[in-house]
C-alpha cells in the first residue's frame, strides 16, 4: 500500500447510471467484505440498479465483466490473488489485469478494479475495508468506476 496520493473516496452522483459487479468466491470471507463495501458505495452514490454475479475465482471475472460491460454503465471486479510459491500468481494477475484493460477499452466501459494482488493474506485485510483496515478497495474501486462513468455521460 502506497499510503500517498490516494484519492478522496466520497460518493459521486451517479443517479441513473446502472453497475454490474463481479466478486469471487476464492478467498469469500475477505470478498464477502469487498462486496458488501461495493454495494454500500453504489448505494451512497445513488444507483439502485445493482446485478451482482460470483465466479469461482479471479481468471473467470473478466469474462463475466464482459457479458455485464455489454448491458451496465460501470462494472466493479472483486477478488484476492494472494502469492504462492509458484508463478501461477504471476499468470492469474496478469490474465485478469489485462483481460479487464482490454475489455474496458473494447466496450468503453469503466472497470472498477478491485481484485487485490498481494504477497500475504494480512495485506489482502488490511486492504479489504475490514474494521481497522487501512484501504477498503470495494469501496474505492466502485467510486472509482461510478466517477469515470458520469464523466462519460458529461462527454456523449
Amino acid at each position: 500500500m502506497a499510503g500517498f496520493g490516494t484519492p478522496e473516496d466520497s460518493a459521486v452522483d451517479a443517479h441513473g447510471l446502472t453497475l454490474g459487479i463481479v466478486a469471487t468466491r476464492w478467498n469469500g470471507e475477505l470478498v464477502d467484505q469487498m462486496l458488501e463495501r461495493a454495494l454500500a458505495a453504489a448505494k451512497a452514490s445513488g444507483v439502485s440498479d445493482v446485478e451482482v454475479h460470483r465466479v469461482a475465482g479471479s481468471v473467470e471475472i473478466p469474462v463475466v465483466a464482459q457479458a455485464l460491460a455489454g448491458r451496465k454503465d460501470a462494472v466493479v471486479a472483486l477478488g484476492v490473488v494472494v502469492r504462492g510459491d509458484t508463478p501461477h500468481f504471476d499468470y492469474v494477475c496478469r490474465s485478469v489485469t489485462d483481460g479487464l484493460t482490454r475489455l474496458a477499452l473494447d466496450e468503453r466501459t469503466p472497470i472498477g478494479q478491485g481484485v487485490l494482488t498481494v504477497n500475504t493474506i494480512e495485506q489482502a485485510r488490511d486492504r479489504a475495508g475490514l474494521p481497522g483496515s487501512g484501504e477498503d478497495k470495494g469501496w474505492a474501486a466502485t467510486i472509482a468506476a461510478l466517477d469515470a462513468a458520469v464523466t462519460l455521460r458529461s462527454l456523449s
